[in-house]
């Protein structure tokens, strides 16, 4: 009987969070793999790997954040060589999300984020690596567009300290073999690079 009890508590407490969310729209996520950025005008593109996450943590609320770390192409200066550097981001952030319809929530979310690059030498000089802390906002939406494919559209603008503020749009889907397991792509439009991510997502 207390068994019975605390399993209907348990299902009863999580019925909230799941009701907030249009249908087939998880925000309880861990997703990683393949991350790349492609430079405009001939400049230097990366690739590496990044993982993100998501939780809900109130019935129309969730909490993010997400890591990646890239290394860009290598590339010539006037005094030599560079090798490829070391580009390591990181972000986290809350969310508000809002249904729709059954299918459809409108997505709002604001964050911090952090840029950092590791130092390097070449023709026997030293370089230091720096960093840049920023801040994010973007609104969109999120939907299920059948049982195995949720999409999702966002528009948002993002600015570091000593760089000048963008805005950008970002679209991305997943496809889902089960309740539990899926594969995410995104792909992130600014002016002056794209970047992309694609890797298994857990749902839970």
């Amino acid at each position: 009987m207390k068994r019975s009890l605390l399993a209907a508590l348990t299902l009863l407490a999580a019925a909230p969070l799941a009701a907030s969310a249009a249908e087939g729209v998880s925000y309880n996520y861990v997703e990683a793999g393949y991350a790349a950025t492609s430079a405009d005008n001939n400049s230097l593109d990366a690739d590496g790997w990044a993982i993100n996450g998501s939780a809900a943590i109130a019935p129309n609320f969730h909490i993010f954040g997400g890591y990646s770390g890239q290394k860009t192409d290598d590339f010539n200066t006037a005094i030599g060589r560079v090798d490829g550097i070391d580009v390591d981001q990181w972000n986290v952030g809350v969310g508000y999300n809002h249904e729709l319809n059954s299918q459809v929530d409108l997505v709002t979310r604001v964050g911090y984020q952090k840029a950092e690059t590791d130092g390097y030498s070449v023709g026997g000089l030293n370089f230091g690596g720096n960093d840049a802390d920023g801040w994010n906002v973007e609104a969109g939406v999120r939907a299920g567009l059948t049982p195995n494919i949720e999409g999702y559209a966002m528009a948002g603008y993002e600015d570091y300290e000593r760089v000048d503020g963008e805005f950008y749009g970002r679209v991305g889907a997943q496809v889902k073999f089960n309740q539990t397991w899926g594969v995410n792509g995104e792909v992130k439009f600014v002016d002056g690079y794209t970047s992309y991510f694609v890797g298994p997502r857990m749902s839970f």
